[in-house]
């Protein structure tokens, strides 16, 4: 509950900088809602990609360790 909480308050200032960066006239409701919105999407968009990329890299990771202890395997075997 914390992360959302404070998702939100960093979207909502997200959202009235970047309106103000790309000059879009908005209100500062409107703005800071979309900001949230967008942070609270981002945030966990950025979860699900680190999870799947950890499980890959976990993955191949196991792979090449029980490659390399197969190689070693097989040298000590002969």
């Amino acid at each position: 509950m914390p992360q959302i909480l404070f998702l939100a308050v960093i979207g909502a200032a997200a959202g009235l900088l970047a309106t103000r960066l790309m000059r879009v006239r908005m209100d500062v409701p409107s703005a800071m809602g979309l900001g949230v919105i967008g942070a609270l999407v981002g945030g966990f968009a950025l979860r699900l990609i680190v999870t799947v990329g950890g499980w890959a890299i976990t993955f191949v990771l196991a792979v090449l360790g029980s490659m390399a202890l197969i190689w070693v395997w097989q040298r000590l075997k002969r």
